[in-house]
């Protein structure tokens, strides 16, 4: 790592919500208001009714950012209602720490823990993927979908296996 250059993380949340730019614009509002982060992208899809939100910043903030976006999604999501063509499992399905510069990938591996954390405390079932997978058949978030968020709940209940992290 060059000495004396700042970490940055980039993340790239996506929500379960493509259609209503109201809600969309609160989400992304949590992330523009947190100290030293920039929203780089922010993409629609009505089909898959889905938000993916880039943006970059040093990691307590991208950790914070992520953690007030997905708690504001969490209230204006209503997933009982929702439909798209993306498999998708919550109102924020996934939210990757990306290395970006000065950071490594077991230091994004440690935030998304933390944010893991963060959201099991808000009794929001969690599943770590790709590099931060707790198991060998989590690194494929297809794995995980499998049911998607229908049959969440049933599928936690009567496999083992796919208790959240």
């Amino acid at each position: 790592m060059e000495k004396g250059k700042k970490k940055i993380i980039e993340s790239v949340p996506n929500f379960s919500e493509g259609t209503d730019s109201t809600k969309v614009e609160a989400i992304v509002s949590e992330i523009r208001n947190t100290y030293e982060t920039r929203i780089v992208d922010i993409q629609y899809d009505s089909d898959y009714n889905r938000a993916v939100i880039t943006f970059v910043g040093t990691p307590e903030a991208v950790l914070k950012a992520n953690i007030a976006a997905a708690k504001k999604a969490i209230e204006l999501i209503d997933m009982n209602k929702h439909y798209g063509q993306h498999p998708r499992i919550g109102a924020i399905d996934v939210c990757p720490f990306i290395p970006a510069q000065n950071v490594t990938i077991e230091e994004c591996k440690d935030l998304a823990i933390k944010f893991a954390e963060a959201m099991t405390k808000e009794g929001v079932p969690v599943y770590l993927y790709e590099e931060s997978a707790t198991k060998p058949e989590r690194r494929n978030i297809d794995n995980i979908r499998i049911g998607e968020y229908e049959g969440l709940k049933e599928t936690i209940k009567t496999n083992l296996e796919h208790k959240p992290d």
